[in-house]
């Protein structure tokens, strides 16, 4: 079946203004797949770690971490993921340095069936200003 999760920018060292996509993808699909979609989704280079963790807030210290030092991201499914326990959420961490934090949320669309010839994962509609992974810094930005 095809879940919609939603993806939302929290918070990143050097962008301000607000980002948010529908992805469509099967619920199957693993922690790693989601990594791969949501990278295609903001066009990054994917060229740092990353994890997923599920926690009350992004900066919350009592998580649980699914990443791939310790071999949790790469199995885990999407359908295991979900319903989470209450008042907790699933975010993903994408560069320590830059700290690009995004939470993921699980739409209220119900799943469905894969529509023939549709390629998923797919963004199903994107809102705010498309992110830039490495901006142009004014030469004012660093103290």
């Amino acid at each position: 079946m095809i879940i919609t999760l939603k993806i939302t920018l929290i918070r990143a060292l050097y962008y301000k203004n607000g980002w948010s996509a529908d992805i469509e993808i099967d619920e199957s699909s693993t922690l790693e797949d989601l990594h791969y979609a949501i990278q295609d989704a903001v066009e990054f280079d994917n060229d740092h770690l990353y994890c997923f963790f599920v926690s009350r807030t992004d900066r919350s210290r009592s998580r649980t971490m699914f990443d791939d030092e310790d071999g949790r991201a790469l199995p885990k499914k999407l359908k295991d993921m979900f319903p989470l326990p209450p008042d907790r959420y699933l975010f993903y961490l994408f560069d320590w340095g830059d700290e690009w934090v995004f939470k993921i949320s699980p739409s209220r669309k119900r799943p469905q069936e894969p529509a023939k010839g549709t390629k998923y994962p797919r963004v199903q509609n994107e809102s705010g200003e498309k992110l830039v992974q490495y901006p142009e810094l004014e030469d004012d930005f660093f103290p």
